[in-house]
């Protein structure tokens, strides 16, 4: 186990959007792992009053808020999505919040193995502390097809995004686990429990 955190095994649980990270978070969690969803905890540093929530609005606009004065994320994302200077902007934003709360999140947790879900996981500092990196994959057309069908986007949006992503090759080849995620729920679930039963048994 790293340093930083002496008493946990920590798993980066990362890949490129729509690859189902999250199917794969629950599963380690059923698994007996403590979950922690990057992507949830960015939904909350954004909102009314939250860490984020002054500098975003400063930056972008009263444009993205609601009648209730709550940042409206569709709104947010037509425009970081469209322009990847303004998504590098919006993280520059939140990512120390989001760091923060991760690291609260692992040093409260009661389990000795802990699953952080972060599509940014090696771009940041938090690859330094984790034990093991498993990227999730998935074929281009089934990402398109779960971001036209989960999040109704037009295809072209839909392309955009998976574009504006980070490199898929350049995960995958710093992965200690990889689990191929193409739909079959008893074949991903099969891959979480090999890998899940590697782990040293003393820490699971």
């Amino acid at each position: 186990m790293r340093a930083r955190y002496r008493d946990k095994y920590l798993i980066g649980l990362t890949g490129n959007i729509a690859v189902g990270k999250s199917r794969v978070r629950e599963m380690l969690s059923q698994l007996g792992a403590a979950a922690v969803d990057a992507d949830c905890i960015a939904h909350q540093v954004l909102g009314k009053g939250e860490a984020a929530y002054h500098a975003v609005v400063a930056a972008f606009g009263d444009g993205i808020l609601n009648d209730e004065g709550e940042i409206e994320r569709a709104a947010l994302g037509a425009i970081v999505f469209a322009d990847r200077a303004r998504l590098t902007q919006l993280e520059g934003i939140t990512h120390p919040a989001i760091r923060t709360r991760i690291d609260q999140r692992i040093r409260e947790a009661k389990e000795r193995i802990v699953v952080v879900e972060a599509i940014k996981l090696l771009e940041g500092e938090l690859r330094r502390a984790v034990d093991s990196v498993w990227v999730v994959d998935a074929a281009p057309e089934t990402q398109l097809g779960r971001l036209m069908t989960t999040r109704s986007l037009p295809e072209a949006e839909a392309q955009r995004r998976i574009e504006l992503q980070n490199s898929q090759a350049d995960k995958l080849r710093q992965a200690d686990v990889i689990i191929r995620n193409d739909g079959d729920i008893a074949d991903t679930r099969a891959q979480v429990t090999r890998a899940w039963r590697a782990i040293p048994t003393g820490l699971r």
